[in-house]
């Protein structure tokens, strides 16, 4: 997949909250197995070197179904598909999302396959893999998806059957191409207040930005066009962003856009903070460096053959409606739109589950 590298000191949005000890996969890990239960749920966690990369893993199965699918639930497994989440950030980490919703998961009878992706959460720094800290695209991170799959199902022998990819923020764009990649090992790409079109992003955020510093609209976009040379890229989703930022700090601006109201943000900042895992800096400049705030999926939706479920919360104006409509013009995706800001299960885990229910129908 093509990108236009340039350079900007402007963050990405991130999920991101806390600024806590880090832990490592040594915290979590005695051996490259571990094995626990929770309420609910039998958690494997895997530290794996795959696609050059140490890579940090779970695997949640409900209580009373082996990893192969045998044992009592056996039946009804065969039935319930593999869901595959893909935490958002970038550069977040899949804890929060098991911790808050691994046991409901469970209860559903569902298999649920939760990564920490490379320079995220417990997996490895970006210098530390064979791609190095510079390196870091959407098809690499794809890959790293199909090498854990590989794993579980070649080395460790799970019946895993096509995979529900469930990407929530920038995981959503994991979770589609992915899909466009591997349609082979792909049931669904349910995605969750998804980005898309990261120029029309940085719009909206300037826009939230401008209304709330009380000044007009002043989107750089026209004058950079006008005074790029012929041949060159003019970075507009980057100026765009700059100029948010300036406005309105980034943890600000992210907060009024993402939530339906405050004890929801501090339900999650909880969260993150007893998980005490650092945010994803070195991803998001990685990201950024490489071209993020100019990068349009657009173009590749109608190259996506899987079924896609878009799932999201009428409060997330960072995806709600702009981002959406994408999906829904061009891959005709099914669209659930609930009350509730971009992490919905937070707002009312019954609704989301229900929606997630009918996705898998």
């Amino acid at each position: 997949m093509e990108r236009r590298p340039y350079e900007a000191d402007s963050q990405v949005p991130s999920a991101y909250c806390c600024n806590n000890t880090p832990m490592t996969p040594d915290d979590f890990l005695d051996d490259d197995l571990n094995t626990d239960t929770l309420e609910g749920l039998r958690l494997e966690g895997y530290e794996q070197r795959l696609n050059g990369v140490d890579l940090y893993f779970e695997v949640a199965e409900p209580w009373g179904a082996e990893p192969d699918g045998s044992g009592e639930a056996q039946q009804s497994r065969a039935q319930v598909p593999t869901l595959f989440f893909l935490h958002g950030g970038p550069g977040y980490n899949a804890l929060t999302f098991r911790e808050l919703l691994g046991e409901r998961l469970a209860q559903e009878g569902w298999r649920v396959i939760y990564l920490d992706q490379r320079g995220s959460g417990r997996s490895a720094a970006l210098e530390d893999s064979e791609q190095g800290a510079d390196t870091l695209t959407l098809d690499i991170l794809s890959s790293d998806v199909e090498a854990v799959r590989e794993f579980l199902a070649d080395e460790q022998g799970l019946n895993l059957g096509p995979l529900t990819l469930l990407g929530h923020g920038f995981g959503a764009l994991i979770a589609l191409e992915y899909a466009r990649r591997y349609p082979q090992h792909t049931a669904r790409a349910v995605v969750v207040g998804p980005w898309v079109h990261f120029p029309e992003l940085a719009l909206a955020l300037l826009a939230e930005a401008s209304e709330r510093a009380g000044q007009p609209l002043q989107d750089p976009r026209q004058d950079l066009e006008a005074n790029t040379p012929e041949g060159e890229y003019p970075p507009v989703g980057a100026a765009r962003i700059e100029a948010a930022f300036a406005l309105l700090n980034a943890r600000d601006l992210l907060n009024a856009m993402q939530f339906k109201d405050a004890p929801t943000r501090m339900r999650l900042e909880f969260a993150d903070a007893e998980g005490q895992l650092l945010g994803g800096a070195q991803v998001q400049q990685a990201l950024v460096n490489q071209g993020l705030w100019e990068f349009e999926y657009p173009a590749f939706l109608q190259d996506i053959t899987r079924p896609i479920f878009v799932i999201v919360g009428r409060h997330d104006r960072s995806s709600f409606p702009e981002q959406v409509q994408w999906l829904t013009d061009l891959a005709n995706a099914d669209l659930t739109v609930l009350d509730a800001g971009h992490y919905p299960w937070l707002d009312d885990e019954d609704e989301f589950i229900a929606a997630l229910q009918d996705t898998l129908r």
